[in-house]
């Protein structure tokens, strides 16, 4: 088509297959995000990259091992990414690949808040140990499939039932994803820092794990003394008061997700006015 023939249609026709094309990644990556599948994605980048390369210096034996990587690619991919791509049909079969509304998360995300508080406040005050692991930015799919799956609603009646001792589910994690318990008995990461005081036990250090190689909040109850602490970003929050600790649990998962929420609907407002 010239350009001379290029028509206000085609411009809007044009423009509504990329964002649809963009949309359709968007939602591809927010699938996969926390999987091992965000790394075997950088390394069929790293292929790519040096496919490039290697036509452009002209090295033909590796062109040619790097371009049959790519020709069995396709295959390896279904091969390799069946379970993201089987949740992500299984989430469009449901619905679940657009989002709620705003005041809809809103609303759960202070639900959850209270849930997580009454319960960590019942088990602290009859020191049962506990460990709960909520999602945030980067996704803890790896984590969740270690442990047992609920995709239950939250409530503290179920939180604390999981952490009765000598339960089937009170050994390991439970983790929060999308404002549901999605998992019990799950294994996350120990901290291999040399730093962490010896008086720490195994419930501190995976804690402090998972908040080394992710962003999520992680809560723990001391089964020997009641104390509650809090870890995020490699940090550790020990010995909490109940109004410190309601006050970070509030400033980490819903004053932040809100200013994140504001910020993108100011943005909307500025284009749409």
């Amino acid at each position: 088509m010239s350009l001379s023939n290029f028509t206000f249609l085609d411009f809007i026709v044009n423009f509504i297959d990329i964002l649809l094309v963009w949309f359709v990644i968007y939602k591809l990556l927010m699938v996969i995000r926390g999987t091992k599948a965000v790394q075997l994605l950088k390394g069929i980048f790293v292929i790519v990259i040096v496919h490039s390369l290697s036509r452009l210096i002209g090295l033909n034996t590796i062109g040619w091992l790097m371009q049959q990587a790519m020709n069995w690619g396709i295959l390896a991919i279904i091969i390799i990414f069946q379970p993201e791509l089987r949740r992500a049909l299984e989430q469009l079969g449901r619905g679940k690949l657009f989002t709620r509304s705003a005041g809809q998360e809103e609303d759960e995300q202070d639900r959850l808040v209270e849930e997580i508080i009454k319960a960590v406040s019942y088990m602290a005050k009859r020191r049962i140990g506990a460990l709960i692991s909520v999602e945030r930015e980067t996704g803890l799919n790896d984590y969740i499939e270690t442990g047992i799956p609920l995709s239950s609603q939250i409530s503290s009646e179920l939180l604390i039932n999981i952490f009765i001792p000598n339960t089937p589910l009170h050994d390991g994690a439970v983790i929060i994803q999308n404002n549901q318990v999605a998992a019990a008995a799950c294994y996350l990461p120990l901290s291999e820092s040399p730093f962490i005081s010896k008086e720490l036990g195994t419930r501190h250090r995976a804690a402090l794990g998972i908040s080394e190689v992710t962003d999520c909040i992680t809560i723990v109850v001391s089964e020997e003394t009641g104390a509650v602490s809090l870890t995020k970003s490699g940090e550790l929050h020990r010995e909490l008061d109940q109004g410190t600790f309601r006050e970070l649990l509030l400033n980490e998962l819903v004053l932040d997700n809100r200013s994140t929420s504001s910020v993108r609907w100011n943005w909307r407002g500025k284009k749409n006015g």
